[in-house]
C-alpha cells in the first residue's frame, strides 16, 4: 500500500542520502566550519555531513572567562539551546548594548544579520550550546564591533 504522493514519496530514486535517517555521533562532530575568535563551532547536521538542504545544526563551546568576537550569521535564523554553563548573549538594540544571561535549559533566538557575541563569565566552567540554523551551512560574518540593525 502507499506510493509516490504527498504522503508516500518514491524512495527508489537516485538520492539515497535524502531517503534515510542519518546518525551523527558526538565523537564525529566536525570542527572544520567557519569560526569566530573566542569560541569553537562543531557541525553535526549539514549538507556535507548528512545532505541537508535547508538546515545546519551543531554546537559551540566558549571557554571559561572568554568572550567571542562580534559576528552575525547572514540570512540564517539561529536557535540556541543552552546545554551547560551560563553563557551571556550580547547585542546592540539601537540605543545600548543589551546582555541576556542564561542557564542550562534556556533557549535563545538570534534574527538574521543581527550582530552579537557570546560571553562566558564563569572563571572555571566552559559553556556549551546547541545551535540550529535555517540555512544548510553555517554562515559566519566576523565584525570589528557591534552595531544596531
Amino acid at each position: 500500500m502507499g506510493g509516490p504522493d504527498a504522503f508516500h514519496p518514491d524512495l527508489s530514486g537516485s538520492e539515497p542520502m535524502r531517503h534515510r535517517v542519518r546518525h551523527v555521533k558526538a565523537a564525529d562532530l566536525d570542527g572544520g566550519t567557519r569560526q569566530t575568535g573566542g569560541m569553537q563551532r562543531f557541525a553535526a547536521i549539514s549538507g556535507a555531513s548528512v545532505g541537508s538542504a535547508k538546515l545546519w545544526m551543531g554546537e559551540t563551546h566558549v571557554g571559561p572567562s572568554v568572550a567571542s568576537a562580534n559576528h552575525h550569521h547572514g540570512e540564517s535564523e539561529t536557535a540556541i539551546f543552552v546545554r551547560s554553563g551560563h553563557p551571556e548573549f550580547v547585542f546592540h538594540d539601537g540605543v545600548q548594548e543589551v546582555r541576556i544571561s542564561t542557564e542550562p535549559g534556556d533557549y535563545i533566538f538570534v534574527p538574521p544579520h543581527l550582530p552579537h557575541r557570546e560571553e562566558n563569565p564563569d572563571p572555571d566552567q566552559p559553556a556549551v550550546v546547541v545551535i540550529a540554523r535555517s540555512t544548510q551551512e553555517a554562515i559566519v560574518v566576523n565584525l570589528d564591533r557591534l552595531y544596531p540593525l
